[in-house]
């Protein structure tokens, strides 16, 4: 059973946009797509551990700033390599304007 934790206002990601999140310790990345859906992956990238936000949203994919490894953020496969691991999703839910996040 997921723990629905506030991440972010709808309004704090732009369309094609990435933003972390930070819980008890663990980092998470927000993804805004294109069409305006919410998405939260795993903060960091599992090749190198690099923070994700600071990597570049086309699309549907998150790319790592160090390596440029890939990732589909709608389901965390890795596109290929350097990145052979994906990425742990987690369910987003929009509740009066704020994103949250399932974790647990």
């Amino acid at each position: 059973m997921s723990e629905w934790i506030a991440a972010c206002a709808v309004d704090d990601i732009d369309p094609e946009d990435v933003i972390p999140f930070r819980h008890d310790g663990v980092d998470y990345a927000v993804y805004r797509s294109p069409q305006g859906e919410f998405f939260a992956t795993a903060g960091h990238c599992t090749h190198e551990r690099m923070p994700l936000c600071d990597g570049l949203v086309m699309d549907n994919t998150i790319e790592c700033p160090k390596h440029n490894g890939r990732f589909d953020y709608t389901t965390g496969k890795a596109a290929g390599a350097p990145v052979l691991v994906d990425l742990r999703t987690f369910p987003v839910k929009i509740e009066d304007g704020t994103v949250h996040i399932g974790i647990g």
